[in-house]
Protein backbone atom coordinates (compact mmCIF):
# COMPACT_ATOMS: atom_id res chain seq x y z
CA UNK A 1 0.00 0.00 0.00
CA UNK A 2 1.90 3.50 -0.95
CA UNK A 3 1.34 5.59 1.68
CA UNK A 4 4.18 7.44 1.55
CA UNK A 5 4.64 9.10 -2.17
CA UNK A 6 6.20 11.63 -4.48
CA UNK A 7 9.81 12.87 -3.67
CA UNK A 8 9.68 11.25 -0.95
CA UNK A 9 13.65 12.60 0.43
CA UNK A 10 14.58 13.91 3.30
CA UNK A 11 12.87 16.61 4.86
CA UNK A 12 14.81 20.11 6.07
CA UNK A 13 15.00 20.23 10.17
CA UNK A 14 15.84 23.79 11.02
CA UNK A 15 14.22 26.85 12.69
CA UNK A 16 11.50 27.70 11.34
CA UNK A 17 12.20 31.37 10.77
CA UNK A 18 15.59 30.64 8.28
CA UNK A 19 12.28 30.29 5.81
CA UNK A 20 12.25 33.93 6.01
CA UNK A 21 16.24 34.76 6.35
CA UNK A 22 16.68 32.75 2.69
CA UNK A 23 14.09 34.54 1.19
CA UNK A 24 15.66 38.04 2.14
CA UNK A 25 18.52 36.90 1.08
CA UNK A 26 17.74 35.48 -2.53
CA UNK A 27 14.93 37.89 -3.04
CA UNK A 28 14.96 41.31 -1.36
CA UNK A 29 13.66 43.90 -3.79
CA UNK A 30 10.81 40.76 -4.34
CA UNK A 31 7.35 42.50 -3.49
CA UNK A 32 6.47 40.07 -0.12
CA UNK A 33 3.05 41.70 1.24
CA UNK A 34 0.76 43.55 -0.52
CA UNK A 35 -2.09 44.56 2.06
CA UNK A 36 -4.62 47.06 0.70
CA UNK A 37 -2.14 48.59 -1.33
CA UNK A 38 0.51 48.80 1.10
CA UNK A 39 3.54 47.17 -0.40
CA UNK A 40 6.30 45.94 1.35
CA UNK A 41 9.59 44.21 -0.19
CA UNK A 42 11.37 41.16 0.99
CA UNK A 43 14.01 43.08 2.27
CA UNK A 44 11.60 45.46 4.36
CA UNK A 45 10.22 43.06 5.60
CA UNK A 46 13.21 40.83 7.09
CA UNK A 47 14.16 44.43 8.51
CA UNK A 48 11.11 45.49 10.07
CA UNK A 49 11.68 41.56 11.78
CA UNK A 50 14.59 42.01 12.98
CA UNK A 51 14.30 45.23 14.73
CA UNK A 52 11.08 43.79 16.58
CA UNK A 53 12.71 40.38 17.67
CA UNK A 54 15.51 43.52 18.89
CA UNK A 55 12.58 44.79 20.58
CA UNK A 56 11.12 42.11 21.83
CA UNK A 57 14.32 40.76 23.37
CA UNK A 58 14.77 44.16 25.22
CA UNK A 59 11.18 43.30 26.44
CA UNK A 60 12.72 40.22 27.92
CA UNK A 61 11.62 37.41 25.77
CA UNK A 62 13.57 34.81 25.44
CA UNK A 63 13.93 30.70 24.39
CA UNK A 64 10.22 29.54 25.57
CA UNK A 65 8.80 33.25 26.21
CA UNK A 66 4.31 32.84 25.11
CA UNK A 67 3.83 35.70 23.06
CA UNK A 68 0.42 36.33 21.77
CA UNK A 69 -0.84 37.31 18.67
CA UNK A 70 -4.32 38.96 18.45
CA UNK A 71 -4.34 39.75 15.19
CA UNK A 72 -6.80 39.66 12.04
CA UNK A 73 -4.51 39.53 8.45
CA UNK A 74 -1.94 42.58 8.57
CA UNK A 75 1.30 42.92 8.44
CA UNK A 76 1.41 43.40 12.11
CA UNK A 77 0.49 39.63 11.74
CA UNK A 78 3.78 38.25 9.54
CA UNK A 79 6.39 40.35 11.07
CA UNK A 80 5.11 39.70 14.93
CA UNK A 81 5.08 35.86 13.94
CA UNK A 82 8.62 35.79 12.70
CA UNK A 83 9.87 38.00 15.37
CA UNK A 84 9.01 35.77 18.05
CA UNK A 85 10.31 33.21 16.66
CA UNK A 86 13.53 34.68 15.75
CA UNK A 87 13.65 35.80 19.28
CA UNK A 88 13.17 32.15 20.84
CA UNK A 89 9.59 32.98 21.76
CA UNK A 90 6.62 30.99 21.31
CA UNK A 91 3.50 31.91 19.24
CA UNK A 92 0.07 31.69 20.91
CA UNK A 93 -2.26 32.66 18.24
CA UNK A 94 -5.67 33.91 19.02
CA UNK A 95 -8.73 34.10 16.84
CA UNK A 96 -9.57 38.44 17.13
CA UNK A 97 -13.39 37.89 17.36
CA UNK A 98 -13.26 35.65 20.45
CA UNK A 99 -15.06 37.07 23.12
CA UNK A 100 -13.38 38.42 26.36
CA UNK A 101 -13.63 35.20 28.26
CA UNK A 102 -12.17 33.07 25.62
CA UNK A 103 -9.05 35.33 25.20
CA UNK A 104 -8.39 35.39 29.25
CA UNK A 105 -9.06 31.60 29.18
CA UNK A 106 -6.25 31.24 26.49
CA UNK A 107 -4.06 33.42 28.17
CA UNK A 108 -4.55 32.09 31.37
CA UNK A 109 -3.74 28.39 29.87
CA UNK A 110 -1.09 29.19 27.44
CA UNK A 111 0.97 31.36 30.19
CA UNK A 112 1.00 34.23 27.37
CA UNK A 113 2.76 36.96 29.08
CA UNK A 114 3.12 39.76 26.14
CA UNK A 115 0.28 40.31 23.80
CA UNK A 116 0.06 41.84 19.85
CA UNK A 117 -2.80 43.69 18.99
CA UNK A 118 -4.20 46.67 16.75
CA UNK A 119 -5.67 49.65 18.39
CA UNK A 120 -9.19 48.92 17.26
CA UNK A 121 -12.19 48.62 19.88
CA UNK A 122 -13.47 45.55 17.90
CA UNK A 123 -9.99 43.58 19.70
CA UNK A 124 -8.11 45.94 21.66
CA UNK A 125 -10.43 46.59 24.91
CA UNK A 126 -10.85 42.20 24.94
CA UNK A 127 -7.45 42.18 25.22
CA UNK A 128 -6.48 44.54 27.75
CA UNK A 129 -9.18 43.63 30.02
CA UNK A 130 -6.85 40.44 30.71
CA UNK A 131 -4.00 42.84 32.16
CA UNK A 132 -3.33 42.62 35.92
CA UNK A 133 -6.75 39.68 36.16
CA UNK A 134 -3.68 37.20 34.04
CA UNK A 135 -0.51 36.61 33.58
CA UNK A 136 -0.42 39.02 31.05
CA UNK A 137 1.95 42.24 31.61
CA UNK A 138 2.21 44.01 28.18
CA UNK A 139 0.55 45.08 25.17
CA UNK A 140 2.25 45.94 21.76
CA UNK A 141 -0.50 48.13 20.25
CA UNK A 142 -0.44 47.61 16.55
CA UNK A 143 -2.12 50.91 14.81
CA UNK A 144 -3.82 49.70 12.11
CA UNK A 145 -3.69 52.98 10.14
CA UNK A 146 0.44 52.86 9.90
CA UNK A 147 -0.60 49.86 7.93
CA UNK A 148 -2.07 50.84 5.32
CA UNK A 149 -1.24 52.96 2.21
CA UNK A 150 -0.40 56.40 3.28
CA UNK A 151 -3.85 58.61 2.45
CA UNK A 152 -5.69 55.11 3.17
CA UNK A 153 -3.68 55.50 6.75
CA UNK A 154 -4.99 59.49 6.83
CA UNK A 155 -8.32 59.10 5.93
CA UNK A 156 -8.83 55.59 8.45
CA UNK A 157 -7.75 57.76 11.07
CA UNK A 158 -9.56 60.93 10.54
CA UNK A 159 -13.33 59.32 9.17
CA UNK A 160 -12.94 56.34 11.59
CA UNK A 161 -11.62 57.75 14.62
CA UNK A 162 -14.90 56.31 16.75
CA UNK A 163 -13.54 53.11 15.96
CA UNK A 164 -9.76 53.51 17.39
CA UNK A 165 -9.39 52.58 20.73
CA UNK A 166 -7.94 54.99 23.48
CA UNK A 167 -4.71 53.53 24.52
CA UNK A 168 -3.37 54.69 28.26
CA UNK A 169 0.43 55.59 28.04
CA UNK A 170 1.98 53.42 30.65
CA UNK A 171 4.51 50.89 31.21
CA UNK A 172 2.12 48.18 30.03
CA UNK A 173 1.65 49.89 26.95
CA UNK A 174 4.09 49.30 24.00
CA UNK A 175 3.60 51.43 20.53
CA UNK A 176 4.48 48.37 17.72
CA UNK A 177 7.14 51.87 16.41
CA UNK A 178 8.68 51.53 19.61
CA UNK A 179 9.47 48.25 19.53
CA UNK A 180 10.96 48.49 16.00
CA UNK A 181 12.58 51.69 16.59
CA UNK A 182 16.04 50.60 17.49
CA UNK A 183 18.13 49.15 14.78
CA UNK A 184 21.52 46.95 14.53
CA UNK A 185 23.01 43.71 14.31
CA UNK A 186 20.56 40.78 15.23
CA UNK A 187 21.56 37.44 16.26
CA UNK A 188 18.61 34.72 16.14
CA UNK A 189 18.04 32.74 19.44
CA UNK A 190 19.68 29.08 18.98
CA UNK A 191 17.11 26.04 17.71
CA UNK A 192 16.77 22.81 18.44
CA UNK A 193 14.01 22.33 15.96
CA UNK A 194 13.39 18.66 16.76
CA UNK A 195 12.66 20.09 21.07
CA UNK A 196 11.80 23.68 20.87
CA UNK A 197 8.27 24.73 20.32
CA UNK A 198 7.40 27.23 17.68
CA UNK A 199 3.29 27.68 17.89
CA UNK A 200 1.14 26.64 20.27
CA UNK A 201 -2.36 26.35 18.46
CA UNK A 202 -5.41 26.08 20.60
CA UNK A 203 -7.85 23.74 18.97
CA UNK A 204 -11.09 21.61 20.35
CA UNK A 205 -8.78 18.40 19.35
CA UNK A 206 -10.43 15.20 19.13
CA UNK A 207 -12.16 15.34 22.34
CA UNK A 208 -13.70 18.98 21.74
CA UNK A 209 -12.04 20.87 24.72
CA UNK A 210 -9.91 23.93 23.87
CA UNK A 211 -5.69 23.19 24.33
CA UNK A 212 -2.84 23.97 22.73
CA UNK A 213 -1.33 22.06 20.32
CA UNK A 214 2.39 22.00 20.55
CA UNK A 215 3.97 22.49 17.03
CA UNK A 216 7.90 22.38 17.15
CA UNK A 217 10.00 24.80 14.48
CA UNK A 218 10.25 21.01 12.99
CA UNK A 219 6.82 20.25 13.19
CA UNK A 220 6.54 23.28 10.68
CA UNK A 221 9.40 23.28 8.81
CA UNK A 222 8.60 19.73 7.23
CA UNK A 223 5.09 20.77 7.18
CA UNK A 224 5.86 23.84 4.56
CA UNK A 225 8.35 22.09 2.64
CA UNK A 226 5.78 18.99 2.45
CA UNK A 227 3.24 21.26 0.61
CA UNK A 228 5.72 23.03 -1.46
CA UNK A 229 6.42 19.89 -2.78
CA UNK A 230 2.88 18.79 -3.87
CA UNK A 231 2.98 22.16 -5.47
CA UNK A 232 6.04 21.77 -7.45
CA UNK A 233 5.56 23.41 -10.25
CA UNK A 234 5.21 26.76 -8.34
CA UNK A 235 8.37 28.73 -8.98
CA UNK A 236 10.34 30.73 -6.52
CA UNK A 237 10.37 34.46 -6.63
CA UNK A 238 7.32 33.99 -9.47
CA UNK A 239 3.99 33.51 -7.33
CA UNK A 240 1.61 35.54 -6.04
CA UNK A 241 -0.56 34.11 -2.81
CA UNK A 242 -4.22 35.32 -2.10
CA UNK A 243 -4.38 35.59 1.65
CA UNK A 244 -7.74 36.27 2.78
CA UNK A 245 -8.03 33.35 5.31
CA UNK A 246 -7.33 34.12 8.71
CA UNK A 247 -3.17 33.57 9.41
CA UNK A 248 -4.38 32.58 13.11
CA UNK A 249 -5.73 29.80 11.64
CA UNK A 250 -3.09 26.75 11.13
CA UNK A 251 -4.58 26.20 7.73
CA UNK A 252 -3.68 29.47 6.43
CA UNK A 253 -0.65 29.76 8.79
CA UNK A 254 0.93 27.02 6.51
CA UNK A 255 -0.97 27.13 3.09
CA UNK A 256 -0.75 31.18 3.16
CA UNK A 257 1.71 32.74 5.38
CA UNK A 258 4.94 30.24 5.19
CA UNK A 259 4.41 28.58 1.70
CA UNK A 260 4.54 32.11 0.64
CA UNK A 261 7.56 32.93 2.74
CA UNK A 262 9.42 29.60 1.58
CA UNK A 263 8.62 30.23 -2.19
CA UNK A 264 9.52 34.01 -1.87
CA UNK A 265 6.22 34.48 -3.29
CA UNK A 266 4.04 38.00 -2.65
CA UNK A 267 1.08 37.43 -0.04
CA UNK A 268 -1.93 39.48 -1.24
CA UNK A 269 -2.97 40.21 2.30
CA UNK A 270 -7.07 41.07 2.69
CA UNK A 271 -8.26 41.18 6.17
CA UNK A 272 -11.43 39.10 6.13
CA UNK A 273 -13.47 37.44 3.08
CA UNK A 274 -15.62 40.09 1.04
CA UNK A 275 -16.46 38.40 -2.21
CA UNK A 276 -16.98 41.67 -3.94
CA UNK A 277 -13.36 42.52 -2.82
CA UNK A 278 -12.14 39.53 -3.19
CA UNK A 279 -13.26 39.32 -7.03
CA UNK A 280 -11.97 42.72 -7.46
CA UNK A 281 -8.21 41.56 -5.74
CA UNK A 282 -8.18 38.62 -8.20
CA UNK A 283 -8.95 40.38 -11.22
CA UNK A 284 -6.30 43.62 -10.09
CA UNK A 285 -3.53 41.72 -8.77
CA UNK A 286 -3.88 38.39 -10.49
CA UNK A 287 -2.99 35.80 -7.93
CA UNK A 288 -1.41 32.72 -8.81
CA UNK A 289 -2.39 30.79 -5.90
CA UNK A 290 -5.32 31.23 -4.09
CA UNK A 291 -5.53 28.48 -0.88
CA UNK A 292 -9.14 28.83 0.86
CA UNK A 293 -12.30 26.64 2.10
CA UNK A 294 -15.12 25.10 -0.09
CA UNK A 295 -17.62 28.08 0.83
CA UNK A 296 -15.56 30.58 -0.97
CA UNK A 297 -15.03 28.32 -3.61
CA UNK A 298 -18.47 28.34 -4.00
CA UNK A 299 -19.37 32.29 -3.22
CA UNK A 300 -16.90 32.41 -6.26
CA UNK A 301 -18.91 29.56 -8.68
CA UNK A 302 -22.06 31.64 -8.10
CA UNK A 303 -20.97 35.59 -8.82
CA UNK A 304 -18.88 33.84 -11.67
CA UNK A 305 -22.77 32.63 -12.90
CA UNK A 306 -24.15 35.98 -12.88
CA UNK A 307 -21.45 38.06 -14.00
CA UNK A 308 -17.68 37.74 -16.02
CA UNK A 309 -14.68 38.03 -14.21
CA UNK A 310 -11.25 37.21 -15.43
CA UNK A 311 -9.46 34.91 -13.32
CA UNK A 312 -7.38 32.97 -15.07
CA UNK A 313 -4.41 34.12 -13.55
CA UNK A 314 -4.96 31.39 -10.63
CA UNK A 315 -2.99 28.86 -11.52
CA UNK A 316 -3.31 26.38 -7.99
CA UNK A 317 -5.84 25.91 -5.13
CA UNK A 318 -5.82 24.01 -2.39
CA UNK A 319 -9.07 23.52 -0.23
CA UNK A 320 -9.28 22.64 3.37
CA UNK A 321 -11.44 23.00 6.26
CA UNK A 322 -14.04 20.42 5.04
CA UNK A 323 -15.35 18.09 2.17
CA UNK A 324 -14.99 19.40 -0.86
CA UNK A 325 -18.24 19.00 -2.97
CA UNK A 326 -17.19 17.39 -6.76
CA UNK A 327 -19.59 19.99 -8.18
CA UNK A 328 -17.88 23.07 -6.63
CA UNK A 329 -14.72 21.55 -7.90
CA UNK A 330 -15.50 21.29 -11.65
CA UNK A 331 -17.31 24.55 -11.50
CA UNK A 332 -14.54 26.22 -10.32
CA UNK A 333 -11.94 24.77 -12.24
CA UNK A 334 -13.82 25.36 -15.65
CA UNK A 335 -14.48 29.05 -14.30
CA UNK A 336 -10.56 29.82 -13.80
CA UNK A 337 -8.84 26.65 -15.44
CA UNK A 338 -6.85 26.35 -12.71
CA UNK A 339 -6.49 23.15 -10.68
CA UNK A 340 -8.51 22.76 -7.34
CA UNK A 341 -7.15 20.01 -5.00
CA UNK A 342 -8.43 18.93 -1.90
CA UNK A 343 -6.58 18.42 1.25
CA UNK A 344 -7.24 17.46 4.67
CA UNK A 345 -5.09 17.96 8.01
CA UNK A 346 -5.86 19.16 11.66
CA UNK A 347 -3.92 21.05 13.69
CA UNK A 348 -2.52 18.76 15.85
CA UNK A 349 -0.52 17.81 12.12
CA UNK A 350 0.65 21.38 11.42
CA UNK A 351 -1.45 20.85 9.57
CA UNK A 352 -1.77 19.27 6.02
CA UNK A 353 -1.84 15.38 6.23
CA UNK A 354 -2.75 14.35 2.55
CA UNK A 355 -3.26 16.47 -0.10
CA UNK A 356 -4.74 15.19 -3.95
CA UNK A 357 -1.70 15.25 -6.44
CA UNK A 358 -1.65 18.94 -8.53
CA UNK A 359 -1.86 17.23 -12.22
CA UNK A 360 -2.24 13.85 -11.38
CA UNK A 361 -4.79 11.47 -10.72
CA UNK A 362 -7.66 12.95 -8.55
CA UNK A 363 -10.24 10.71 -7.60
CA UNK A 364 -13.80 11.81 -6.65
CA UNK A 365 -14.53 12.25 -2.88
CA UNK A 366 -10.31 11.42 -2.06
CA UNK A 367 -8.99 13.46 0.21
CA UNK A 368 -5.43 12.72 -1.81
CA UNK A 369 -2.34 11.15 -1.28
CA UNK A 370 -0.08 11.09 2.28
CA UNK A 371 2.25 14.26 1.55
CA UNK A 372 5.65 12.93 1.08
CA UNK A 373 7.46 11.63 4.76
CA UNK A 374 4.03 11.12 5.83
CA UNK A 375 2.48 7.43 6.87
CA UNK A 376 -1.73 7.03 7.08
CA UNK A 377 -3.24 3.78 8.32
CA UNK A 378 -7.03 3.23 9.38
CA UNK A 379 -6.63 1.39 12.84
CA UNK A 380 -9.88 -0.20 14.81
CA UNK A 381 -11.18 2.90 16.57
CA UNK A 382 -11.40 1.16 19.33
CA UNK A 383 -8.20 -0.66 19.36
CA UNK A 384 -5.96 1.89 17.75
CA UNK A 385 -3.36 -0.68 17.38
CA UNK A 386 -5.06 -2.67 15.36
CA UNK A 387 -5.03 -2.12 11.90
CA UNK A 388 -8.12 -2.49 9.40
CA UNK A 389 -7.73 -4.15 6.12
CA UNK A 390 -7.51 -2.53 2.84
CA UNK A 391 -10.62 -0.80 1.79
CA UNK A 392 -12.39 -1.01 5.69
CA UNK A 393 -13.81 2.05 7.48
CA UNK A 394 -11.77 2.84 10.63
CA UNK A 395 -10.02 6.00 12.60
CA UNK A 396 -7.38 7.73 10.08
CA UNK A 397 -4.46 7.37 12.31
CA UNK A 398 -0.78 9.69 10.91
CA UNK A 399 2.51 9.66 11.56
CA UNK A 400 5.02 11.92 9.92
CA UNK A 401 7.34 14.71 11.02
CA UNK A 402 4.53 17.22 10.92
CA UNK A 403 2.68 15.55 13.97
CA UNK A 404 2.78 17.88 17.55
CA UNK A 405 4.91 16.78 20.18
CA UNK A 406 1.65 16.74 22.34
CA UNK A 407 -0.88 18.67 23.96
CA UNK A 408 0.47 21.73 25.87
CA UNK A 409 0.28 20.70 29.63
CA UNK A 410 -2.46 18.21 29.14
CA UNK A 411 -0.46 14.92 29.43
CA UNK A 412 -3.19 12.81 29.98
CA UNK A 413 -4.94 13.66 26.61
CA UNK A 414 -1.76 13.72 24.53
CA UNK A 415 -1.59 10.14 25.31
CA UNK A 416 -4.90 9.72 24.20
CA UNK A 417 -4.09 10.73 21.07
CA UNK A 418 -0.68 10.09 20.02
CA UNK A 419 -0.36 5.97 20.05
CA UNK A 420 3.65 5.07 19.53
CA UNK A 421 4.32 7.81 17.61
CA UNK A 422 0.98 7.95 15.74
CA UNK A 423 -1.60 10.44 16.04
CA UNK A 424 -5.59 9.46 16.28
CA UNK A 425 -7.13 12.09 14.42
CA UNK A 426 -11.06 11.13 15.10
CA UNK A 427 -11.75 10.92 11.90
CA UNK A 428 -13.22 7.55 9.88
CA UNK A 429 -12.28 6.40 6.68
CA UNK A 430 -10.89 4.16 4.60
CA UNK A 431 -7.84 3.89 2.03
CA UNK A 432 -8.09 2.21 -1.42
CA UNK A 433 -5.59 -0.03 -3.20
CA UNK A 434 -3.93 2.64 -4.86
CA UNK A 435 -3.39 4.22 -1.42
CA UNK A 436 -5.91 7.46 -2.02
CA UNK A 437 -7.38 8.18 1.66
CA UNK A 438 -11.66 8.78 1.80
CA UNK A 439 -13.00 10.24 4.48
CA UNK A 440 -16.15 9.20 5.84
CA UNK A 441 -16.85 10.98 8.72
CA UNK A 442 -15.67 12.57 12.40
CA UNK A 443 -16.54 9.73 14.86
CA UNK A 444 -17.99 12.33 17.35
CA UNK A 445 -20.32 13.48 14.04
CA UNK A 446 -21.25 9.54 13.41
CA UNK A 447 -25.32 9.32 13.96
CA UNK A 448 -26.54 6.21 16.01
CA UNK A 449 -29.37 5.38 14.45
CA UNK A 450 -31.46 2.32 15.27
CA UNK A 451 -27.93 0.20 15.59
CA UNK A 452 -26.70 1.84 12.53
CA UNK A 453 -24.03 4.45 11.58
CA UNK A 454 -25.10 6.71 9.73
CA UNK A 455 -22.73 9.09 8.41
CA UNK A 456 -23.35 12.86 7.82
CA UNK A 457 -20.75 13.31 5.24
CA UNK A 458 -22.89 10.72 2.66
CA UNK A 459 -26.05 12.68 3.00
CA UNK A 460 -24.21 16.05 2.43
CA UNK A 461 -22.64 14.60 -1.02
CA UNK A 462 -25.84 13.31 -2.25
CA UNK A 463 -27.50 16.68 -1.08
CA UNK A 464 -24.76 18.97 -3.25
CA UNK A 465 -25.39 16.33 -6.21
CA UNK A 466 -29.12 18.55 -6.22
CA UNK A 467 -28.58 21.63 -8.99
CA UNK A 468 -30.34 23.74 -6.14
CA UNK A 469 -28.10 23.25 -3.08
CA UNK A 470 -25.25 25.98 -2.34
CA UNK A 471 -24.74 24.13 1.06
CA UNK A 472 -25.43 21.86 3.53
CA UNK A 473 -24.84 20.30 6.59
CA UNK A 474 -26.11 16.87 8.33
CA UNK A 475 -26.44 16.69 12.19
CA UNK A 476 -28.41 13.79 14.39
CA UNK A 477 -31.10 14.98 16.28
CA UNK A 478 -32.90 12.85 19.28
CA UNK A 479 -35.54 10.31 18.00
CA UNK A 480 -37.24 8.39 20.60
CA UNK A 481 -37.51 5.39 18.64
CA UNK A 482 -34.05 5.12 16.87
CA UNK A 483 -32.24 7.00 19.72
CA UNK A 484 -30.99 9.26 16.73
CA UNK A 485 -31.83 10.64 13.13
CA UNK A 486 -30.31 12.63 10.93
CA UNK A 487 -31.36 16.06 10.06
CA UNK A 488 -30.57 18.23 7.22
CA UNK A 489 -30.10 21.76 7.09
CA UNK A 490 -30.13 23.60 3.06
CA UNK A 491 -28.79 27.00 1.59
CA UNK A 492 -30.54 27.29 -1.61
CA UNK A 493 -28.47 28.36 -4.75
CA UNK A 494 -29.70 32.00 -5.78
CA UNK A 495 -33.25 31.47 -7.99
CA UNK A 496 -33.35 27.99 -6.18
CA UNK A 497 -36.67 26.50 -5.84
CA UNK A 498 -36.65 23.17 -4.56
CA UNK A 499 -38.94 22.20 -1.21
CA UNK A 500 -37.63 20.04 1.48
CA UNK A 501 -40.29 17.09 -0.44
CA UNK A 502 -38.02 17.33 -3.83
CA UNK A 503 -34.88 17.18 -1.89
CA UNK A 504 -36.30 13.87 -0.37
CA UNK A 505 -37.17 12.44 -3.71
CA UNK A 506 -33.56 13.23 -5.18
CA UNK A 507 -31.96 11.39 -1.98
CA UNK A 508 -34.33 8.55 -2.35
CA UNK A 509 -31.56 7.67 -5.12
CA UNK A 510 -28.15 8.30 -3.19
CA UNK A 511 -29.00 6.97 0.37
CA UNK A 512 -30.63 4.29 2.32
CA UNK A 513 -33.95 4.59 4.19
CA UNK A 514 -32.09 4.47 7.28
CA UNK A 515 -30.21 7.34 6.06
CA UNK A 516 -33.10 9.37 5.43
CA UNK A 517 -33.12 12.86 6.95
CA UNK A 518 -35.95 12.68 9.50
CA UNK A 519 -36.69 16.60 8.37
CA UNK A 520 -34.92 19.16 5.84
CA UNK A 521 -34.95 22.31 6.63
CA UNK A 522 -34.30 25.09 3.94
CA UNK A 523 -32.93 28.15 5.52
CA UNK A 524 -31.10 31.67 3.75
CA UNK A 525 -27.45 31.36 5.40
CA UNK A 526 -26.24 28.63 7.60
CA UNK A 527 -23.78 28.92 10.69
CA UNK A 528 -20.05 29.35 10.02
CA UNK A 529 -16.85 29.55 11.26
CA UNK A 530 -14.35 32.47 11.22
CA UNK A 531 -12.37 30.28 8.30
CA UNK A 532 -15.60 30.12 6.22
CA UNK A 533 -16.10 26.03 7.30
CA UNK A 534 -19.73 25.32 7.37
CA UNK A 535 -20.63 24.64 11.20
CA UNK A 536 -22.82 21.98 12.95
CA UNK A 537 -22.26 23.10 16.47
CA UNK A 538 -25.03 25.53 16.79
CA UNK A 539 -27.61 23.46 14.86
CA UNK A 540 -26.96 21.10 17.50
CA UNK A 541 -27.24 23.17 20.18
CA UNK A 542 -30.51 24.81 18.63
CA UNK A 543 -31.64 21.10 18.09
CA UNK A 544 -31.45 20.13 21.98
CA UNK A 545 -32.46 22.94 22.94
CA UNK A 546 -35.64 22.33 21.00
CA UNK A 547 -35.45 18.50 22.55
CA UNK A 548 -35.36 19.55 26.03
CA UNK A 549 -38.68 22.69 25.60
CA UNK A 550 -40.58 19.68 23.96
CA UNK A 551 -39.78 17.13 26.84
CA UNK A 552 -40.46 20.12 29.32
CA UNK A 553 -44.01 20.85 27.86
CA UNK A 554 -45.20 17.45 27.52
CA UNK A 555 -48.80 16.46 29.45
CA UNK A 556 -47.51 14.34 32.43
CA UNK A 557 -49.91 11.10 32.10
CA UNK A 558 -52.36 11.00 35.39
Amino acid sequence: MPNVNDQDSSLPVAPLYGILDEAVASFPARPAIDFLGRRYSYAELGALVDRAALGLRRMGVKKGTRVGLCLPNTPYAVIGYFAILKAGGIVVNFNPLYVEREVAHLIADSGTTIMLTLDVKQIYPKVAAALGKTCLERIVVCPLADALPRMKGVLFSALKRTEIASIPRDARHIRFADLVAEAGPFQPEPIDPQVDIAVLQYTGGTTGIPKGAVLTHANLTANTEQVRRRFHKAQRGQERILGVLPLFHVFAMTCVMNIAVTLAAEMILLPRFDLAQVLKCIVKKRPTFFPGVPTIYTAINAAAAQKRYDLSSINYCISGGAPLPVEVKARFEEVTGCSLVEGYGLSEASPVVTCNPVGGLVKAGSIGLPLPGTKVEVRDPVDPRRQMKQGEKGEICVAGPQVMAGYWNRPDETAMVLVDGWLRTGDIGYIDADGYVFLVDRIKDVILCGGYNVYPRIIEEALYQHSDVAEAVVIGIPDPYRGQSPKAFVKLRAGGQATPEDLKRHLAGYVSPIEMPKAIEIRTDLPKTMVGKLSKKELVAEETAKAMTSATTQPVAS
